[in-house]
């Protein structure tokens, strides 16, 4: 489903929250734990994190959360997405009462990504009368001490209205470091200023006005699988006009377990994000002449992958990494009938 173009209208719900936006249907989501109201209405920036079956790494994330520079007045939406045990939104309800964070701890049964980011920033916007802009980490990450700091600033001067940061994996694995200049584990930009799209969203700010302007459901649950579901947003967001901004001073850090330094992981990766282009391009060129169109560019940079490969892996001196454009075709021409790699179907795997 596409997002559709939503009312300016004041939304109050059966609990007193407000927005600017209607929404189709009743939240999908419950609330498990919440800081009190008066302590949160001032509140302008709201960090979202996801999290999946991994309550040991999301309390790492939500501390380094608390130990964030600066006396910026924050608070966090955990999301869990896991609906039986729920041992993300356990730990997370304790580190809220304890005084760790503030802001809610909400569950979102309804297993896939998308959803959990559908439900985060659902909530941002109904219970925050203050907020100005939404910021999210994935539980596997960790934020540097100056990260919020860093897009506050950027978010305060920079002619935009969408922030990436950069992400350093951090392989379990250190005999695997060289694999960082793998394009699947490097960040798209290196310099902070304008770009002209983001594509992932491990590390973000976003300006309420982009949440209004999109409608919701903000991310098409239909990549809640395959992933892809922040591209199509990003890709939106710029259809309709915004503007993008790096700041490689807002930095995180992400856990690289064993099977993601696994050859099997990373080519996976890379035939998905050829099928997750594919994809997009496909939705922009509706229609039989559209597809034909993808379909030249993908046999295009199947034919380019070869000489692009050698050259690439010749800088990385890796063949692993050399072989990453022609799986990129490749999953791209998979895509054409139907293949579609879900590594999020099971993210306890991923």
């Amino acid at each position: 489903m596409m997002a559709s173009e939503p009312t300016r209208q004041a939304d109050a719900g059966p609990q007193g929250e407000i927005s600017p936006l209607r929404f189709a249907g009743p939240e999908s989501f419950d609330i498990v734990a919440q800081s009190r109201p008066e302590t949160l209405a001032g509140v302008t920036s709201v960090v979202c994190v996801p999290t999946f079956k991994r309550p040991d790494m999301l309390e790492a994330t939500l501390r380094s959360l608390a130990t964030q520079a600066g006396s910026h007045d924050f608070a966090v939406i955990v999301v869990e997405n896991e609906g039986r045990e729920q041992a993300g939104a356990t730990r997370a309800k304790a580190l809220l009462d304890a005084g760790l964070f503030k802001g809610f701890v909400i569950v979102e049964s309804r297993q896939g990504n998308c959803k959990a980011y559908n439900a985060a920033w659902r909530c941002a916007l109904t219970r925050f009368p203050a907020l100005q802009h939404v910021l999210g980490i994935d539980d596997d990450e960790e934020a540097e001490p100056g990260w919020l700091a860093a897009f506050l600033a950027a978010a305060a001067t920079a002619p935009a209205e969408l922030f990436g940061g950069s992400v350093r994996p951090v392989f379990a694995d250190r005999s695997r470091a060289w694999l960082a200049a793998h394009p699947v584990f490097r960040s798209h930009y290196q310099t902070s200023g304008p770009v002209p799209m983001l594509y992932s969203s491990a590390n973000y700010l976003i300006r309420r006005s982009v949440l209004e302007r999109l409608g919701f459901p903000f991310l098409d649950e239909s990549f809640d699988f395959t992933g892809g579901g922040d591209t199509d947003f990003f890709t939106r967001a710029k259809a309709a006009g915004f503007r993008f901004w790096w700041v490689q001073e807002a930095a995180q850090r992400e856990a690289m377990p064993q099977r993601r330094s696994e050859f099997g992981w990373i080519a996976a990766r890379g035939l998905r994000n050829g099928a997750i282009s594919a994809a997009i391009q496909r939705r922009q060129n509706p229609g039989p002449a559209g597809r034909a169109k993808v379909l030249a560019k993908s046999l295009a940079l199947l034919a380019a992958s070869v000489p692009r490969g050698i050259a690439l892996g010749l800088k990385t001196r890796s063949g692993t990494i050399g072989l990453y454009h022609a799986q990129v075709a490749l999953g791209r021409l998979m895509s054409e009938f139907g293949i579609a790699n879900e590594q999020y179907r099971k993210p306890e795997k991923n």
